[in-house]
């Protein structure tokens, strides 16, 4: 296929490319310095049309998390916390995205009062990232039983909630084979699935 491809159909595909995700990579931007970039249509946010929508997008977006905090200096599993944590990173120009999904949420489940969760503001991408415990079994996990995630996250997010169980049975630390359990769910999810 490539080799039908004309040099000013190229790079008509590259100015096309620039107003794409992130735009052209610095190398393309070096090796074809005289491509006319095309301006990005302008997007209005316009709130999330229904519960559904989230799932889609949390499906395409979302990250299921868990995180294995040390704390102390010996490795050993007394010393081992475990954090979950819902995340959805995007560029800086979903910002109002990311907003309205948080103010979405906060707002799912009218029985707690919780605080808005905060959207956070890199360089060039915005973070939504839910951690608190609380927020986790009366937000994220009750959404989306309700309201299903599709694909191969949702394996994730049945991973993400069995850990949440192993964490949330417990009024003490975590024994030896809770977390051996947990590490061993953990090294499946995500990236790691096969």
């Amino acid at each position: 296929l490539y080799k039908y491809i004309t040099e000013k159909g190229l790079l008509e595909i590259l100015s096309l490319k620039s107003s794409l995700n992130l735009g052209l990579s610095e190398n393309l931007n070096i090796a074809f310095p005289n491509i006319i970039k095309k301006d990005r249509p302008n997007y209005i946010f316009k709130g999330i049309p229904d519960p559904n929508w989230v799932s889609g997008f949390a499906s395409g977006d979302g990250s299921f998390h868990v995180v294995i905090k040390n704390y102390s200096l010996e490795n050993t599993y007394e010393n081992m916390g475990v954090l979950t944590r819902f995340s959805i990173h995007l560029h800086i120009r979903e910002l109002e995205v990311l907003k309205g999904l948080s103010t979405y949420l906060n707002s799912f489940n009218t029985n707690i009062v919780t605080e808005e969760k905060k959207v956070t503001i890199l360089e060039k991408s915005v973070s939504l990232q839910i951690s608190k415990t609380s927020d986790i079994n009366n937000i994220i996990i009750p959404f989306f039983n309700k309201y299903p995630i599709l694909g191969i996250k949702s394996l994730d997010l049945e991973d993400f909630k069995k850990i949440c169980n192993i964490i949330n049975t417990k009024n003490s630390k975590l024994t030896d084979s809770e977390f051996k359990t947990i590490l061993n769910i953990k090294s499946g999810m995500n990236l790691n699935r096969k």
